[in-house]
């Protein structure tokens, strides 16, 4: 019995480990989601974006007044989020969190603007949600947020 039950777990263990799919490489998803944005947005002339050095791309629409706020604040937004096909994958008004508490490509974002400023995000996956499913958006998705910064604390 000892022998079968052996046997049957090293079958389990020889199925588990037999997959057809590659190991997930970061370094070559950043390159594709670079590619990505800069297609989109030489397919969009009229969005004007910079790329810093965390590799977001950006367009400050309306800069606002006042200070910027930083990591530590927490901010109220109206946005709008797609994916480069255009499909709205979520939007908000008033809405208020921790900036720590958002994705990377917010964190990294909302602080280009001040109070009354509005920002385009060109967001790479790995500022975003990576390469998991999270609700309607894909893995590995290029996030593109249009948001409003009403203010902070």
């Amino acid at each position: 019995m000892r022998t079968y039950i052996l046997l049957l777990t090293a079958i389990v263990i020889l199925f588990a480990s037999c997959t057809n799919e590659a190991p997930f490489d970061a370094a070559k998803q950043v390159r594709l989601d670079d590619s990505t944005i800069r297609a989109y947005l030489a397919a969009n002339p009229a969005i004007k974006a910079v790329k810093d050095t965390s590799g977001l791309y950006y367009q400050i629409i309306n800069p606002g007044k006042g200070a910027n706020p930083t990591q530590e604040s927490t901010v109220t937004v109206n946005y709008a989020g797609k994916l480069l096909n255009g499909n709205t994958f979520d939007s908000g008004k008033g809405f208020t969190s921790p900036l720590m508490g958002l994705i990377t490509g917010w964190q990294v974002g909302i602080p280009h603007v001040k109070p009354g400023g509005r920002i385009l995000l060109l967001i790479p996956s790995a500022m975003g949600y990576a390469n998991n499913q999270a609700g309607s958006i894909p893995p590995n998705s290029v996030l593109l947020f249009d948001i409003d910064l009403i203010g902070f604390k």
